[in-house]
């Protein structure tokens, strides 16, 4: 019997609201795949752990930020999204009331702030990860 090899992980849509627009919260990737290139904060779920859970704990281990709200964006689990294996991403929403603080640590070599009208290129699918969170919470009037 052939047992499939799907790994599961989470990704962090963090945005805050500014004056100038809507900024999202990044990192730079430490490692391979990808290093040295920008992502979302996230990360693979421990066995027996809560999605959500997981969410949060890999936002606070790459950035420092305490979540306390994650939405459900949805999950991206497109074969090759990730060259190391197959790899289904549940993808987080929150919104920020203001810009905090973040420092890099765990996997992250750098994390920034960022217009989301002005991104970098960015790692995987992240785009299409923020585009649909954007379409579901930002442009659907969630706020």
């Amino acid at each position: 019997m052939y047992i499939s090899k799907i790994f599961v992980t989470v990704d962090c849509v963090v945005l805050t609201s500014e004056e100038s627009g809507y900024q999202i919260l990044l990192i730079k990737r430490k490692n391979e795949p990808y290093k040295d290139s920008w992502a979302l904060p996230g990360g693979f779920v421990d066995e027996n752990e809560a999605l959500e859970v997981a969410a949060a704990r890999e936002l606070e281990e790459e950035t420092s930020i305490k979540a306390t709200e994650l939405l459900q964006i949805g999950a991206f689990g497109k074969p090759f999204r990730d060259p190391r294996s197959h790899i289904v991403s549940i993808a987080y929403f929150t919104l920020l009331k203001e810009k905090v603080p973040a420092k890099a640590q765990d996997d992250a070599k750098e994390v920034g702030w960022f217009s989301i009208n002005n991104l970098p290129l960015l790692a995987f699918d992240h785009a299409e990860i923020i585009s649909t969170a954007l379409n579901k919470f930002i442009n659907d009037q969630y706020i």
